[in-house]
């Protein structure tokens, strides 16, 4: 009886790749590098793709020394997509680390840790689409080209006014934006109640062939 196909060993199945708590999914190392030692807390914004203007947002905690996946949304960014080399009015939002230190709006303080400023400056001109009047209910200032410990609406571009500048988390308005990123409001709510000064939170952007 020929006996050479019972001793054949199974081809080995590939194994699976381990994810590492330590790591934040998706994030490479010239990213990872750039998030401060001391933060607690990450909002990530992966981009689908570089011209994409879609993205989906998942806030992180870290627990010792392991990230934990907190909620995650769907969102909107810039409608041209992202850039390494964001310049005003280009429509794309900027990949980064960017520190989130500061919070206002129309509305008022939700419940928010962060410094809130309220204020009917932030109110959407009614010239735009009446989609859009909403979207400055809530914001929060992601810490580019800005003074931190400001207002989110404060003018200062600290590396000038050709970088651009204004760039924040704020209310969706069902498509693309100039170079910010929104979100629905149960998900800014909840961003603001959660975001806390001592846990040293930053976001973490862009498309995600940028972000590996």
């Amino acid at each position: 009886m020929d006996r050479t196909h019972l001793d054949r060993t199974p081809p080995e199945r590939p194994r699976a790749r381990s994810v590492d708590p330590a790591r934040i999914p998706g994030v490479g190392e010239r990213l990872r590098r750039r998030i401060p030692v001391d933060s607690l807390q990450v909002v990530a914004v992966y981009g689908d793709g570089r011209n994409s203007a879609d993205s989906t947002v998942v806030l992180y905690a870290r627990r010792g020394a392991a990230w934990e996946r907190i909620r995650e949304w769907p969102a909107h960014n810039g409608k041209k997509g992202w850039t390494t080399d964001h310049r005003e009015g280009d429509g794309r939002s900027p990949v980064g680390v960017f520190t989130l230190t500061d919070a206002g709006g129309v509305l008022a303080d939700p419940g928010t840790r962060l410094p809130y400023t309220r204020s009917a400056g932030f109110a959407a001109p009614r010239w735009w689409a009446r989609s859009h009047w909403h979207d400055f209910d809530y914001v929060i200032a992601i810490d580019y080209n800005r003074v931190r410990g400001t207002a989110p609406n404060d003018p200062a571009r600290p590396e000038g006014g050709a970088r651009g500048g204004g760039i924040w988390l704020h209310l969706d308005h069902g498509s693309g934006t100039s170079a910010c990123v929104g979100l629905s409001r149960a998900a800014m709510e909840y961003l603001l109640r959660t975001l806390a000064p001592d846990r040293h939170p930053v976001v973490v952007m862009g498309d995600r062939a940028q972000l590996g």
